[in-house]
């Protein structure tokens, strides 16, 4: 199928690599295969209309689903991709971590532990590729070796 002329479809795509960049296109291009149509619905629907809404900002909406999928608590690449999302929409370690602790109350502490660990995961993810930027920036890593 075309898109190309679909605006909810080029709005949705460019929803989706604002928000979610490469994580965002990896997991439309995994559907590909077995689920096109679902992956035009999810660009068409989820980020064409919901995500460009202006009623919210793009922080508002992603700390609204690390929320909701922390509380479902079976939904951990979906929360991964998501935590990536906030972090990529400026929100803070700090804040999403204070979600998180915020959805023991109503989730449970399961619920909490298991969307805190997602999290460390993807901080941790970050400051690998950080340091590993920052080798190679360093001038003095150019001359080692």
């Amino acid at each position: 199928m075309n898109h190309a002329h679909n605006d909810r479809y080029t709005r949705g795509w460019n929803k989706l690599k604002q928000i979610d960049g490469s994580a965002g296109e990896q997991v439309i291009a995994a559907l590909a295969p077995i689920a096109p149509e679902f992956g035009r619905l999810l660009i068409e629907f989820g980020f064409g209309d919901i995500y460009s809404r202006p009623q919210l900002d793009l922080r508002a909406r992603e700390i609204a689903t690390i929320a909701s999928l922390a509380t479902l608590g079976c939904a951990q690449p979906q929360l991964k991709v998501h935590v990536e999302a906030a972090l990529n929409v400026g929100c803070t370690r700090e804040e999403i971590v204070e979600v998180f602790m915020q959805m023991a109350l109503y989730a449970g502490f399961p619920a909490a532990l298991n969307a805190l660990f997602a999290a460390r995961e993807i901080f941790e993810r970050h400051d690998r590729e950080a340091e590993a930027a920052q080798a190679v920036s360093t001038p003095e890593a150019a001359h080692a070796g």
